[in-house]
C-alpha cells in the first residue's frame, strides 16, 4: 500500500520517516478510516465503547510499539507520535483507547516492571488478550497527585492490601488489570500494582453523563482490602519519580493525539468549504473562511515540529519533564483554537456530528485537560526556565 503524505502536513515532516515506518502508516490509515471510522458517530453519540476496533487495533500493530519485547520492527519516537496522530485525527476517543492501553498500562509495566513482569504482560496486553487500565488519579487527587495520593497500600506477609479510590479511569469497565498506584504505609513512597480487576474488593463503575470523549469508558474505582500478591508489584517502582517517568512518556504522545484532533477538525472543515456554496460559490472563496483554515494551518505546521523536536529529544535521551510538558501545554492550546475555528466555519452544521466536527470540538476539552492540564505544565516549564517552584 503506497504511503501518501498527509495535506495537513504543510510542510512534509512525515518525510522523516523510514520507509518502514511509512508503511506501517500507510496500513494503520486504511484500516482506521475503512473500519472505524465509518463507526465512530454512532458509538460517540450513544456513549458506547465499540468493542470489534480492538481487534483492528492490535491487529493493526498498534499497541507495544516502543518496547523491544513487543514493537515488530525498530523504530522511532517521531513515528510512534505519527501513529499517536493518525488515530487521533479519525477520533479522539479511539486514540485514548490506545494511549491507555499503550501509553500506560503497558508503559507502565514496560518501565517500571522486572524482566519476568515485563516477559510475562507486554505481550498479553500487545497483542490483546489482556486489556489494561492505568489507576492514578483520584477524586480528590488530580493534579497534586504527587502529594495528594490517599490510595494506601500495606503490606501483610507476601502480599498487599489496597484500600481507597480512582476516578476517570479510562478503560477500567472493562479492563482485565489495572495498574493501581498507592502509597506504601511502610514508607510513604508511591509503588505500582498490577491489579486483576477480578479480585475481590475491586469495583469499577462507569462515570455517566460526559460530553467530551464519549466513546472512552471512564470509571470510578474502589478498592476495599484488594489484596495482590508481591509478584504483581511493579519491581521498579518505588517513588512518585518512577510513576513520572511513564508519564513523560505519555505526555508526548498526547500533545500528538492534540495534533490528531486539530487534523481531523481542520480536514472536515477544509472539505466542506470546497462543498458548501453560498452566495453562488463554494466558501473556500471566502477570504474571511481561507483566513480560519490559514491560521488553523499554521497552528497544526507549528505544533508538529514541537512535537518531531521533542520526539527526537527522547530518541537521543535528551527530553526531560519540561520538554514534554511545553509540546502538551502548547499542541492542546493550538488544538483548541483550531477546533473552534474549524466549528464557526461550518456554522449550524458545526453543532452536529454530521460532520465530524463537533464531535473534535467537544473532545478537544478531555485532551486539552487529561495527562497535565495546561496550567500545571506550564508550571512545569516555568519552573525549568527561572529555578523558581510556583506550584503553590
Amino acid at each position: 500500500m503506497s504511503f501518501e503524505t498527509l495535506a495537513s502536513d504543510f510542510y512534509g515532516f512525515e518525510n522523516l520517516l523510514t520507509e518502514r515506518e511509512k508503511d506501517f502508516l500507510a496500513n494503520l490509515r486504511a484500516r482506521l478510516e475503512g473500519e472505524i471510522k465509518p463507526i465512530v458517530n454512532e458509538y460517540w453519540e450513544r456513549a458506547e465503547f465499540p468493542h470489534q476496533i480492538i481487534e483492528v487495533l492490535h491487529g493493526a500493530g498498534a499497541i507495544g510499539l516502543g518496547f523491544a519485547e513487543t514493537a515488530p520492527f525498530e523504530n522511532s519516537a517521531v513515528f510512534r507520535g505519527w501513529v499517536a496522530l493518525e488515530l487521533a485525527r479519525v477520533d479522539a476517543s479511539v486514540s485514548t483507547y490506545v494511549g491507555v492501553q499503550n501509553g500506560l498500562a503497558l508503559g507502565a509495566i514496560g518501565v517500571c516492571g522486572s524482566a519476568e513482569q515485563r516477559a510475562q504482560w507486554l505481550p498479553k496486553l500487545a497483542s490483546g488478550e489482556v486489556l489494561g487500565a492505568f489507576g492514578l488519579t483520584e477524586p480528590d487527587s488530580g493534579s497534586d497527585s504527587a502529594q495528594g495520593l490517599r490510595t494506601v497500600a500495606t503490606r501483610d506477609g507476601d502480599d498487599w492490601i489496597l484500600n481507597g479510590s480512582k476516578r476517570w479511569i479510562g478503560n477500567a469497565t472493562f479492563s482485565d488489570i489495572t495498574v493501581i498506584w498507592a502509597k506504601s504505609a511502610e514508607d510513604g513512597q508511591v509503588k505500582g500494582f498490577i491489579v486483576p480487576t477480578s479480585t475481590p474488593g475491586y469495583t469499577a463503575t462507569k462515570i455517566e453523563g460526559k460530553q467530551s470523549l464519549r466513546i472512552v469508558q471512564n470509571a470510578d474505582i474502589t478498592l476495599e482490602n484488594v489484596r495482590v500478591p508481591e509478584s504483581l508489584r511493579l519491581q521498579n517502582a518505588n517513588s512518585f519519580r518512577d510513576t513520572a517517568a511513564v508519564l513523560r512518556l505519555t505526555r508526548a504522545e498526547v500533545a500528538w493525539a492534540a495534533v490528531g484532533v486539530a487534523v481531523g477538525a481542520y480536514e472536515a472543515a477544509l472539505r466542506y468549504a470546497k462543498e458548501r456554496v453560498q452566495f453562488g460559490k463554494p466558501i473556500a472563496k471566502h477570504q474571511l473562511i481561507q483566513d480560519l483554515l490559514v491560521k488553523s494551518i499554521g497552528d497544526i505546521t507549528a505544533s508538529i515540529a514541537l512535537c518531531t523536536r521533542v520526539s527526537q529529544m527522547l530518541d537521543d535521551d535528551e527530553q526531560r519533564d519540561e520538554h514534554s510538558a511545553l509540546a502538551k501545554a502548547f499542541a492542546t492550546a493550538r488544538m483548541r483554537e483550531t477546533v473552534a475555528r474549524c466549528r464557526e466555519l461550518m456554522g449550524g452544521n458545526g453543532i452536529v456530528i454530521d460532520y465530524d466536527v463537533a464531535r473534535f470540538f467537544a473532545d478537544a476539552e478531555a485532551l486539552y485537560s487529561y495527562e497535565g492540564t495546561r496550567e500545571m505544565n506550564t508550571l512545569i516549564v516555568g519552573r525549568a526556565i527561572t529555578g523558581e517552584a510556583a506550584f503553590v
